[in-house]
């Protein structure tokens, strides 16, 4: 960050969106209830309702405001912020039976509640894991279908595999019975517990495509058909049919087997899957579920988290969990953050310090005032973020989705070829050997495997990351992470702990300390740079008070100026000097110098265009950013220092830390241009800020990463966020993207390689050379379990060690 870069300009919040509803508060976009709502008004023959008094006193103070196209609904303006469709509720996460859910193959499916894919079949995630109780209504029908449809297959298959044992042979009578058996057992299992299948396939077909389950279907309806027309009418069939006894053949068990075994995949893939969202489970879980509450009589009550509103007072006690964001008003604590930021420490937390919704009061007790509640708490914004991110696509899933889009009409295409090479070249009866090769073909192909291999990966991976306090916003942003091998850091609150503290005055002749002090802090108290604070919170520690000043104004990269009793007072960089006819700043630039050598950012004070004297205030660098800077060049990557800073005190940091570049004297706009160039060189930037004016380098770079502790718009700018505002989480965010992208490709290859050797396999290549022939019972078993390994590849993402 600049150091002279005085921008006054307010953190920004996050944005919102509308509910499209007749009855929406004009003042903070609640959806509100005409018959329940707190009052209402009309303004230009339309009449508004209010969610409550607040808001329609807001309203009638200034109804213009209000209603042009222009207005953004005000977050938190009366009862906890506004209740969107996707973002802000009162709650964490969508209140239940409103949740969303998509899936996981094909996100751009989304659905009020649970169900199936249309496209794929797969059974719908909500879109946020829900805390607490699941709804896991779709793994326990599969479980129950599948235990059901294990009782009935074991006779029928049992019957089947007896004639196989060596030494048992059944009379043909009995052999006639066990047809009859299996069409009575192999029946409800095809068509009741499998009727899932058939919904599923339908509803493709439906929307003009096919998937895993058009296959089950098409495999297991061949199968059973075959067979129930040989035990119901075996007249009807040619001698080609008819084995070496003189009897056709029926695969009842076959049918039955392929159900049960695909039932049984989908209960341990429904298991795997709810493992993926454990991330953001846990995250969840942070939160309380009730607050506090101080009334204004001073009466406690605990309410419930979603009747939180901002400006409420809470008490939190020993032990306890911070309820939402706020600030400290009474009392004192030690507040344990590292469920959040991973910092193992707790923080002493004093009145006026800020406390995070979801960290623990360790010891202490202390009373606060709500500031954020319900989906603008951080750990709302991190959940969401988190959320958004599992469900974002990877570069590299591209092919995969090409394939598959196409994979179900070739696999049927092939089936085809199958039957029918088998029944004009195979041996007799070559009609059976076609028919159970190409149900196998079916059965055997795995679209879903394809379709998982990067989302599973994906959707643990970030958890993993969010988990650590690494906060990634997309898929995509990791897949660039992996080639990264130059990190550009800003100095201010990147490197340093941005909370400069003043350390040096240097009065002209005519001034005293304290006056220089005075003017200093008067200008500052317009600004917000850190720089400002550092001067203030000098002056509030000296008892000094900060001179009145009129005509405050901010120039962008060189300092403030105004006037102090008809004196024009200015205050900044040599820049800012020369803007007010100081050329020349004698012996006050030699000693900035000293006070830069030694680490310090000067700032120079001029009063009626002669200088005044010079003020030195210095940012410790964090203690992590050693080991930072260490991990970045152990992974092979470049630092590059970016500052504001003179030349000088830029080099004296980045002696200490051992950064192999700096860009000094930067202004907030060539901050772009710095990035452009090092990407121009063939460089893979990184880019680490934390301020308003990084977020425009952020954006440049290949990957943007901002600071948790920074501002709100560079967090949005970003590809990564860094909750703790720790750089070593580059070196983690590099090492978890390495691991998941590696990760993405052995699915990726063990699903091709799957689908490219089991479906050649199962139409019989290997029989003219081997005689080997895949059995459709050993088929599906390999198709259940693909899915399978997919996702459990995947879940060893969570072992990742960052």
């Amino acid at each position: 960050m600049n150091p002279h870069d005085h921008n006054s300009e307010k953190r920004p919040s996050f944005s919102l969106s509308l509910v499209a509803e007749s009855a929406v508060d004009p003042v903070c976009g609640m959806t509100v209830d005409p018959s329940t709502a707190a009052g209402s008004a009309t303004h230009a023959g339309t009449t508004y309702h209010f969610c409550s008094r607040n808001c329609l006193a807001k309203f009638e103070a200034d109804p213009v405001r209000y209603t042009t196209s222009t207005h953004a609904p005000e977050a938190h303006s009366c009862c906890g912020g506004s209740k969107t469709a996707h973002q802000h509720s009162p709650a964490l996460t969508d209140p239940k039976g409103t949740a969303k859910y998509t899936c996981p193959m094909h996100p751009e499916v989304v659905n009020d509640g649970p169900g199936t894919c249309p496209k794929c079949g797969m059974a719908l995630e909500p879109m946020i894991p829900q805390a607490g109780e699941e709804d896991d209504s779709e793994l326990r029908d599969m479980r129950r279908w599948f235990v059901i449809a294990g009782v009935l297959t074991l006779p029928v298959f049992v019957l089947a595999m007896l004639p196989m044992v060596p030494g048992v042979h059944l009379p043909h009578g009995l052999m006639r019975a066990a047809n009859w058996i299996g069409f009575v057992l192999s029946t409800p299992v095809v068509f009741w517990a499998g009727w899932p299948f058939f919904v599923r396939a339908v509803q493709a077909l439906r929307h003009r495509s096919a998937n895993m389950f058009t296959l089950i279907v098409l495999g297991t309806s061949a199968a059973w058909v075959y067979s129930a027309v040989a035990t119901l009418a075996s007249d009807v069939f040619p001698t080609e049919f008819t084995d070496a006894h003189g009897t056709i053949p029926t695969y009842f068990e076959a049918a039955a087997v392929i159900v049960t075994l695909v039932l049984l995949g989908q209960v341990l893939e429904l298991r795997a899957r709810r493992s993926t969202g454990a991330a953001i489970r846990a995250l969840l879980a942070l939160a309380p579920a009730t607050a506090r509450r101080i009334g204004p009589n001073g009466a406690e009550e605990d309410v419930p988290l979603s009747h939180v509103h901002v400006g409420d007072r809470l008490r939190v006690r020993p032990g306890e969990k911070v309820p939402v964001d706020g600030t400290v008003a009474e009392g004192s604590g030690v507040v344990d953050e590292s469920m959040l930021t991973g910092e193992p420490i707790p923080v002493p937390k004093q009145p006026g310090d800020t406390v995070t919704g979801g960290t623990v009061n360790t010891t202490g007790s202390f009373v606060m005032t709500a500031t954020e509640v319900g989906g603008g708490t951080v750990l709302a914004r991190i959940v969401r973020l988190v959320g958004e991110a599992q469900r974002s696509r990877a570069p590299v899933q591209k092919l995969a989705d090409r394939v598959a889009a196409w994979f179900v009409p070739a696999v049927v295409g092939c089936a085809v070829v199958t039957f029918a090479v088998w029944a004009l070249f195979g041996p007799q009866p070559a009609l059976t050997y076609a028919l159970v090769n190409a149900v196998a073909v079916l059965i055997i192909a795995c679209p879903c495997a394809l379709g998982l291999a990067a989302p599973m990966s994906v959707t643990v991976g970030v958890g993993r990351g969010a988990s650590a306090g690494v906060l990634i916003r997309s898929a995509d942003v990791l897949e660039r992470m992996e080639k990264v091998d130059t990190v550009v850091v800003d100095k201010t609150g990147t490197l340093t702990e941005g909370k400069p503290r003043l350390v040096t005055l240097l009065p002209a002749r005519e001034f005293t300390e304290i006056e220089l002090l005075r003017l200093a802090a008067g200008l500052e108290r317009g600004s917000e740079h850190p720089l400002a604070a550092a001067i203030l919170k000098g002056a509030q520690d000296r008892v000094v008070t900060p001179a009145a000043v009129e005509g405050f104004e901010s120039v962008a990269g060189k300092g403030v100026r105004g006037r102090v009793a008809d004196r024009r007072v200015a205050l900044g960089n040599p820049a800012m000097m020369d803007a007010e006819g100081i050329r020349d700043l004698g012996s006050f630039a030699t000693r900035a110098e000293d006070l830069r050598r030694d680490g310090q950012t000067v700032v120079f004070v001029a009063v009626d265009g002669q200088v005044a004297g010079a003020i030195g205030v210095a940012d410790p660098i964090k203690a992590t950013t050693p080991d930072a800077v260490k991990a970045l060049h152990a992974a092979g990557v470049r630092v590059v220092m970016l500052t504001g800073d003179n030349r000088t005190t830029a080099d004296a940091v980045a002696k200490k830390l051992g950064i192999d570049e700096v860009i000094a004297d930067v202004l907030p706009e060539q901050k772009v241009e710095a990035v452009r160039r090092l990407r121009a060189e063939g460089r893979v930037v990184a880019m680490a800020g934390d301020g308003v004016n990084d977020a425009p380098a952020l954006a440049t770079a290949d990957v943007g990463i901002a600071m948790g502790t920074g501002t709100d718009v560079a967090m949005e700018s970003a590809g990564v966020t860094l909750v703790k505002g720790d750089l070593r989480g580059i070196a983690k965010a590099r090492t978890l993207s390495a691991a998941m992208m590696q990760n993405i490709r052995q699915n990726l290859m063990f699903a091709f390689a799957y689908n490219l050797l089991g479906v050649p396999v199962a139409a019989g290549v290997l029989y003219p050379v081997f005689g080997l022939l895949l059995n459709p019972m050993i088929a599906a078993a390999a198709m259940s379990l693909s899915s399978v390994s997919v996702i459990a590849n995947a879940l060893r993402l969570r072992a990742v060690k960052l």
